[in-house]
């Protein structure tokens, strides 16, 4: 059995690392659990300006508070072709960064959904093309051991659909369905799931 302490505190990512785990991850067993006493270290800078660069500070920087163990830690988002890339390593924050205030009583999801809404209601939707991203990275020390990627391509709807997931999920249609992710059931949403996807490839690399 491989162990695996998981820098978040994100429920979402959580649910979504161990539904991933009931799938095939190359053919190895693999235990994730939280990394101990998370919410009381002072979190790293997020300043790199890629995914794989965020998990990689990440993952070297939590390995220093959990020796011996493999530390995993991602950066993930949305990517929209249209926006250049963006939301991108700026996911989280994207309302925050476009000085967007929305409606009182808004959640984070529901700001930054409401500035994609507004970024894309002028582009065609043949356009609104982008793609989930998530990298993985597993540290050991101080010491990058391996890392992972996994997309899932899709369209963006304007106008949200379906309860389920977290994020951007009410408004991303994965490439080949008819439903936005938060529509799909749990087992289709793990199938398609780009954390899924970047942890069966970082198993593989390890």
């Amino acid at each position: 059995m491989m162990r695996m302490l998981v820098a978040t505190t994100n429920a979402g990512k959580l649910r979504d690392f161990a539904a991933a785990l009931t799938l095939p991850a190359a053919g190895k067993a693999v235990e994730l659990i939280p990394l101990p006493g998370l919410k009381e270290i002072e979190a790293p800078a997020e300043d790199e300006d890629t995914f794989g660069g965020n998990a990689r500070v990440k993952a070297l920087y939590y390995s220093r508070f959990a020796l011996g163990e493999l530390v995993l830690a991602d950066d993930s988002g949305l990517e929209v072709d249209a926006l250049l890339g963006a939301p991108g390593v700026r996911s989280a924050r994207y309302a925050e960064d476009s000085c967007f205030v929305g409606e009182a009583g808004m959640n984070v999801d529901q700001r930054n959904n409401a500035c994609l809404v507004e970024a894309l209601h002028a582009v065609t939707e043949e356009r609104r093309t982008g793609r989930y991203r998530c990298v993985l990275v597993a540290a050991r020390d101080g010491v990058v051991i391996a890392e992972g990627d996994g997309t899932v391509e899709g369209t963006i709807a304007l106008s949200p659909r379906g309860e389920g997931g977290f994020g951007y999920d009410p408004y991303f249609v994965p490439e080949g369905e008819s439903g936005t992710m938060a529509e799909l059931d749990q087992v289709t949403r793990m199938r398609l799931s780009h954390r899924g996807r970047a942890l069966k490839d970082l198993v593989k690399n390890l």
